[in-house]
């Protein structure tokens, strides 16, 4: 699971324009061919090499896990790669984990980053595409449950090296740096695609892999930062991704907030891309199983009638009865409970509302999964969410993971998510989107495949919006290169066993073509 950082709905991005120069810089046109859509000039990093005793060096052990049937053998290994500013100086150490395959013909290698942004890699490296896995995620799992991993019938293993990120900040990934030289130097949408797309680049260069075939797959702000690393390591790091793969991915921010005072009163735009996944969790509880023809009804619906019944507002009693009536059928909330807010339901009321009967709280990862509201007579939000208990087993699992297992002896404690890194998270005065560099990145190459994938009941990164996104794209872009995937589940769809399942072999089917 990963944690998008809100203040209201928008990501927090403070200090917005104390670094506009730089954003200005990158669209100046002062670059190569192509570098409208690089987010930033390149990054200083250095190669991998070992540094004054900051981290212990890399380790490496060698595990198998059965598979299909078939012992999958394989070798782990983690290691800290410095980051390096102006004059050579260490500026930070960004740990990767790492499962290669021994191989006598290249394989694919694919590098995994989890978003936030301030969340590390363990959630798909234990919990989706990793060769071992600790449930998590789904209703009834507790922070209490066994932290052994097992062997992952989901993972990815199989057809590709895997080579997990955690970004400054993150899992035991650290600056060297003050506070506010951190949040310059690393804390930032342009900073965090190039420093990292240096990363991949040096792994790539340390390892001997760049004749693989290279993949870039992200979570939620993952998939934000994807599309922008891509197109960094094409125009600054001479590096040519095959296929990028988005999972529940943040790709624009402004389809999902409805900002302040009247723009909230007026604009529709975050409650329609919502709607769909509201009436999908909606119609799972109720038994109802969710197919394209009942999903269109609802999208059409959300697009069309919806924004025009709600812009009438109170000028039209019939509009605001008819906008009523359709969320009371999609939604399952109760009459009173739709007309108390005249159809302005945000998903924090939605949360709340939907299982109050039963005294339980919903989480906004995954609709349909609950926990017992501990302040049922509250008027107020309780902020807790039923997936919360996800940070503590990531965080447990991959502690161990790494000093126990791996033998790994890092200091300081695994960030599974930092708070600090959103708190200090600078705008830069660039519009919270990847879109621009996706278009962009896939215009460049024209082979170069993507896969977005979302579960039906998301409401973090709602699956309607990646549908909006899509349907603007030109098919030159999109035809035949870009699959769209939904499936059962939430934020973290992988959870469930089926879906889980479903995505591997959707996303095998590209790393085979």
């Amino acid at each position: 699971m990963d944690q998008i950082v809100l203040r209201g709905d928008m990501p927090v991005n403070g200090r917005k324009l104390r670094y506009l120069g730089f954003a200005l810089l990158a669209l100046s046109g002062f670059a190569a061919p192509g570098a409208a859509f690089a987010q930033g000039a390149p990054s200083e990093t250095s190669a991998v090499q070992a540094s004054e005793d900051a981290f212990p060096p890399p380790r490496t052990i060698s595990q198998e896990a059965r598979i299909s049937g078939q012992l999958l053998k394989y070798d782990v290994t983690v290691e800290a790669i410095p980051t390096h500013g102006a004059g050579d100086k260490v500026t930070g150490h960004v740990v990767t984990m790492s499962y290669i395959v021994p191989s006598k013909t290249p394989r694919p290698v694919a590098f995994v980053f989890n978003g936030g942004p301030g969340a590390a890699s363990g959630f798909l490296n234990i919990g989706a595409l990793g060769p071992k896995r600790v449930q998590f995620g789904a209703q009834g799992d507790s922070p209490s449950d066994s932290l052994i991993p097992e062997d992952n019938p989901n993972t990815w293993l199989e057809f590709t090296d895997l080579v997990f990120i955690d970004p400054i900040g993150t899992g035991f990934s650290r600056s060297e740096l003050g506070p506010e030289e951190t949040a310059r130097t690393f804390y930032g949408i342009n900073q965090d695609a190039s420093y990292l797309a240096r990363v991949v680049y040096d792994w790539l260069k340390a390892h001997g892999r760049m004749s693989s075939d290279k993949y870039l797959v992200g979570e939620s702000y993952g998939g934000f930062r994807v599309p922008r690393i891509a197109a960094e390591l094409q125009v600054w790091n001479g590096v040519g991704p095959k296929g990028l793969m988005l999972i529940s991915p943040y790709l624009d921010g402004r389809l999902l907030s409805p900002g302040g005072g009247e723009k909230a009163a007026v604009s529709p735009m975050a409650a329609m891309v919502r709607l769909p996944s509201m009436a999908a969790a909606n119609f799972s509880a109720n038994g109802t199983p969710l197919s394209p023809e009942i999903m269109t009804e609802v999208e059409d619906y959300a697009r069309g009638q919806f924004p025009a019944d709600w812009l009438k507002g109170w000028s039209d009693p019939d509009a605001l009865a008819r906008l009523q009536d359709r969320l009371i059928e999609y939604t399952g909330l109760s009459e009173e409970a739709v007309e108390r807010v005249g159809g302005r339901i945000d998903q924090s009321y939605f949360l709340r509302e939907r299982f109050k009967s039963d005294a339980l709280m919903a989480s906004r990862y995954d609709i349909n999964v609950t926990i017992p509201d501990p302040d049922p007579w509250s008027a107020y939000n309780v902020p807790m969410d039923a997936v919360a208990s996800t940070f503590t087993m990531v965080g447990g699992a991959m502690t161990d993971l790494i000093t126990n297992t791996l033998g790994w002896k890092a200091d300081g404690k695994y960030w599974v998510y930092n708070p600090t890194v959103g708190r200090d998270w600078y705008n830069q005065g660039v519009d919270p989107e990847s879109v621009s560099a996706l278009r962009g990145a896939m215009s460049l190459d024209p082979k170069m495949n993507v896969v977005i994938a979302h579960g039906y009941a998301d409401l973090s990164c709602p699956y309607f919006a990646s549908t909006l996104i899509i349907d603007q794209m030109p098919p030159g872009l999109t035809k035949d290169r870009l699959d769209f995937k939904i499936y059962d589940g939430g934020h973290m769809f992988y959870s469930r066993p089926g879906s889980g399942a479903s995505f591997r072999e959707d996303v095998r089917a590209i790393f085979e073509q």
